[in-house]
């Protein structure tokens, strides 16, 4: 029985580094006899030109029932302007509540050949290797809201089982990582954080006690992300902190769109999407970079699939691609030819080794 892998192209440059993403797990299952099958859904902008809305009630049905989701991105100036529920990443949001997608798993590694493209001295990059873990369907990005022409408020809101499950899953990746867990809040201020930080300590100790555990405010963590980003393993924290410290640490790879993500329940199928925008000023154009959309298929093959071989081949092809020097403008050194989005993706299944 196949496989069933939906694909939520989006907008911008969605579209072009899904592509590639599709063309690398359809060469894994050719080469190892996964079955796999591809179905094409709407979301963000594109379905709400199409359909008046930005996740259709199709497209949350089709995701429901598969064994995964594949995601470009969303989002662009195009609908900036429409009213709030109009808006493309309303769509993004959507599916993740539909989905119970309530942890994010954001990977951060550095590779010796970019040190050059970061911002950070080579030295501090050494040795980066960090699992970033973001509760997704709570918090301030999902809580009551009101905005009139005199005033406006977003409330953050955490339950005791919302906090739970997302260390839970922190804590099971940094037991078969390296065996320490960051949990980052704001305890000092905010009454979420303090309840954040309450049930992480009770977990972490009563489940997880061989974990080396750390607590840091939100404040600190991004001090410390670029001061010594080589001392975390696992970070976890919630949604709105998640979202900010993630596109901070991918300034250690040097770009966005080197990195992957995944988006996990519980039971049902997960989500998996580069972390990098829609990127418009350059859709259409043939020069993203999809290594995080391709690095987010490995993620696919992991964590739904259960094919690890298949999952360290992607990476390793990856990694071996920009070893060789092939490169998107993004990351080629200054004055260098530069592969477009088609002939990465090319080069990335040419160096696949099973």
């Amino acid at each position: 029985m196949s496989s069933r892998i939906v694909v939520l192209a989006g907008d911008g440059v969605g579209p072009e580094v899904a592509a590639q993403a599709v063309r690398v797990l359809r060469a894994v299952a050719e080469r190892t006899g996964l079955e796999l099958e591809f179905q094409d859904a709407l979301i963000g902008g594109i379905a709400i030109d199409r359909t008046g809305t930005p996740l259709p009630d199709e497209t949350v049905e089709a995701c429901t029932g598969a064994a995964a989701v594949l995601l470009g991105a969303v989002g662009g100036p195009k609908w900036d302007k429409g009213p709030g529920h109009l808006r493309p990443e309303r769509g993004l949001l959507g599916i993740r509540k539909a989905l119970d997608l309530f942890a994010n798993l954001r990977p951060v590694q550095t590779l010796p050949e970019l040190a050059a493209i970061s911002p950070l001295k080579p030295e501090r990059l050494a040795g980066v290797d960090i699992m970033v873990v973001r509760e997704l369907t709570g918090g301030i990005y999902f809580g009551r809201r009101e905005r009139t022409d005199e005033r406006a408020f977003d409330t953050c809101e955490y339950s005791v089982a919302e906090i739970e499950r997302v260390c839970r899953m922190a804590g099971r990746l940094a037991e078969a990582r390296r065996g320490k867990v960051t949990s980052v809040d704001k305890a000092n201020v905010l009454d979420t954080s303090r309840l954040w930080r309450d049930v992480a300590t009770r977990v972490f100790a009563e489940e997880f006690p061989r974990l080396e555990v750390e607590h840091l405010l939100v404040d600190a963590a991004a001090m410390h992300l670029l001061s010594r980003p080589a001392d975390f393993d696992v970070m976890v924290t919630e949604n709105m902190f998640g979202d900010i410290l993630t596109d901070e640490a991918s300034m250690l790879s040097g770009s966005m769109g080197l990195l992957p993500s995944a988006s996990l329940s519980e039971n049902g199928p997960a989500l998996y999407e580069p972390i990098h925008g829609s990127a418009p000023d350059i859709a259409g154009r043939g020069v993203a970079n999809p290594c995080g959309a391709i690095l987010s298929a490995a993620m696919l093959l992991r964590h739904s699939l259960g094919a690890e071989a298949a999952a360290a081949a992607v990476e390793e092809a990856v990694r071996q691609t920009i070893r060789d020097g092939v490169r998107t403008r993004d990351i080629a050194p200054r004055g260098a030819d530069a592969a477009g989005t088609e002939a990465f993706g090319s080069a990335v299944i040419e160096r696949l080794r099973f």
